[in-house]
């Protein structure tokens, strides 16, 4: 089943392509759901026990998981959070401000070998570089101290 990756407009038609992405790529993918919104993590000023936003809709979050090498997981916040709708880390590197259409995308960049890691000289540092359709690149400063295994071999 191909899923359009132009309007994944919830959460639970994010996490159907990352599935779809996870066979592609024969990858486990485990997926967690948060329910409610004191059991999202933008939510704390809910309340105990306060399960509905202020309008009367349940948020949803989802934290997927997905297993091999490089490590990469996907935190898809609640779909009224605005602009910033996942959080993806790979390796340690935390991506931030994605938006739940380009999430598939990122992600199939990482296990497609498009991802990549950019030495500077001057100053000295990393940079995770991942490519998107579009001629969208994002790019994360590395920590020297974060560089993995995954991430040195894949130094350009």
């Amino acid at each position: 089943m191909i899923i359009s990756m132009e309007h994944l407009h919830s959460n639970e038609a994010a996490i159907e392509a990352l599935r779809e992405v996870a066979r592609e790529y024969n990858r486990e993918i485990e997926v967690s759901h948060d329910i409610g919104a004191d059991q999202t993590s933008r939510r704390s000023a809910a309340g105990v026990g306060v399960t509905t936003d202020p309008d009367g809709s349940l948020p949803h979050e989802a934290l997927v998981e997905f297993g091999g090498s490089p490590r990469l997981m996907v935190r898809l916040f609640p779909e009224d959070d605005g602009d910033a709708d996942a959080l993806i880390t790979v390796e340690d590197v935390e991506c931030h401000d994605i938006q739940r259409d380009q999430v598939p995308a990122f992600v199939r960049s990482v296990f497609g070998g498009l991802a990549h890691v950019k030495a500077k000289r001057f100053p000295p540092g990393y940079r995770l570089v991942v490519p998107l359709p579009g001629d969208k690149t994002f790019k994360e400063y590395i920590p020297m101290v974060l560089l993995t295994p995954w991430l040195s071999s894949q130094v350009r």
